[in-house]
């Protein structure tokens, strides 16, 4: 005779009924930064520039800012995600203008914005389509 087994079945169910509930908690909770919010560029002190990007694409993205006619590497962009990378002022240049510019890992594909005019206390926003050439931006 063995009644191990069904003194685990309630000691498994209430386990189980304690996951379920704890789970959406770590959805609830999550403070995480989205693109749209401003909490993510509120720190920025004035020698950066805020560049938030998310990759709706499914490859990784290496970003450039085109300046003063160099390209300088910022940095990369995991596909389907989003990262925040800070710019130093230095980039901007005489003018304050900038083009930013995606390359593709692994394709030809490729993203270039027009001519950004960026002040300080400014961050910039890009959105990354699937199809790099429908990409968007914005400067606020």
């Amino acid at each position: 005779m063995c009644p191990a087994p069904r003194a685990r079945a309630p000691r498994l169910e209430t386990a189980f009924v304690l996951i379920l509930l704890a789970a959406p908690a770590c959805f609830v909770f999550n403070r995480g930064n989205k693109p749209g919010d401003q909490s993510a560029t509120a720190d920025v002190p004035e020698s950066e520039i805020a560049l938030s990007v998310t990759n709706h694409n499914y490859l990784d993205v290496v970003v450039y800012v085109l300046h003063d006619g160099q390209r300088t590497r910022v940095g990369t962009v995991s596909g389907s995600s989003s990262t925040v990378f800070f710019l130093p002022i230095r980039l901007l240049g005489q003018g304050r203008e900038i083009r930013l510019y995606g390359d593709a890992i692994g394709n030809d594909a490729y993203a270039v914005t027009d001519i950004l005019v960026v002040q300080r206390g400014q961050y910039i926003e890009w959105t990354l389509e699937t199809d790099l050439r429908r990409s968007s931006v914005g400067v606020f």
